[in-house]
């Protein structure tokens, strides 16, 4: 098996990749750092639910979820990890756990403004709901634009399936997702949409169709996530008792080849995988770690012969086009 490094590089000649996107603009390695702000969510305060989605233990999708919120101290003990690791030595500051504008602006701009003070700092990426991106943290977000930071919205849409939406209780629709895209887009913030391949009752025909949507309304990153079962959620308790099987890791891949040939190649994928730590993941085993996912994703896309945006027919690249 090739080494990281190397497998990087060959899955960035077919794909379109974040990392690739911040070297080509800034002229040297930037690298996101996973940030706790302290925030909580509204489907877990009672503001929307209780509980939140049957999937979320959001330690699974965030290494800084126990962490203490204080800004400084995390960036300080990531960018030596990543300095070491990598030979970064420019972060994007990126508020992942839980959802990151679900506060009053002024505790939102002091948190923001916290990670932007250190100068080895460029930007912000912005983890949040589709329900949760009111006017004032959109006009706040523009702000750092205007002043040369680079700052990205990712929106965790999951799905454009409604039905499927209410079925892991993530209380919002599409509806709410294309009303914060187009405020994002009129305030020239670029949005990454973020999705989850194998959601209970959805495969592939389903990833592609919520691909679709989230096109034609026009996006300028993606993030595709398998959906793997954790301890101490709704979900682990269907998949005990056998209501729900997780995708092998060939459906994943074969999924996440169709999906990147179906991307116009100026979309920019920030992530093509995801995974959980051992301790609490229960299912399925190969989301313990990203390289069996991204090796077979090269693979694949070098079986086929194809690279990004290979699949889209020429209608609707005209039609993406005329939107864009």
């Amino acid at each position: 098996m090739p080494s990281p490094p190397a497998q990087h590089r060959i899955l960035s000649d077919r794909v379109n990749t974040f990392g690739q996107y911040l070297l080509k603009r800034y002229g040297q390695r930037v690298h996101k750092l996973a940030l706790n702000a302290g925030f909580t969510c509204p489907n877990r305060d009672g503001t929307k639910g209780h509980g939140g989605c049957s999937f979320c233990n959001n330690v699974s999708f965030g290494p800084n979820a126990k962490r203490s919120p204080q800004i400084d101290p995390q960036l300080e003990a990531g960018r030596g990890v990543l300095a070491k690791r990598t030979g970064a030595r420019r972060f994007m500051a990126y508020f992942q756990t839980y959802t990151n504008t679900y506060d009053e602006v002024e505790v939102l701009r002091s948190r923001y403004d916290d990670a932007l003070s250190h100068t080895d700092v460029i930007g912000l990426s912005v983890g949040t709901r589709p329900d949760c991106v009111p006017e004032a943290v959109l006009d706040l977000l523009a702000s750092y634009r205007a002043k040369g930071k680079e700052v990205w919205l990712e929106l965790g849409l999951q799905s454009a399936n409604d039905t499927t939406l209410a079925k892991v209780n993530r209380g919002h629709g599409f509806a709410d997702y294309r009303t914060a895209v187009m405020a994002a887009h009129r305030r020239g913030i670029p949005v990454c949409t973020h999705f989850i391949i194998g959601l209970p009752g959805e495969g592939r025909e389903a990833a592609l169709r919520t691909l679709d949507r989230v096109l034609e309304l026009g996006v300028e990153g993606l993030k595709l996530h398998p959906l793997h079962v954790v301890r101490h959620t709704r979900l682990a308790i269907e998949w005990q008792r056998g209501d729900y099987e997780p995708l092998t890791l060939a459906e994943y891949i074969n999924i996440c080849a169709d999906l990147i040939e179906r991307t116009p190649p100026s979309v920019i994928f920030h992530r093509l995988t995801g995974t959980a730590s051992k301790d609490i993941l229960l299912a399925p085993d190969w989301c313990s770690g990203k390289w069996a996912a991204l090796n077979g994703i090269e693979a694949e896309l070098h079986r086929r012969g194809t690279r990004q945006g290979d699949g889209i027919d020429p209608l609707s690249q005209q039609k993406l086009l005329s939107t864009a």
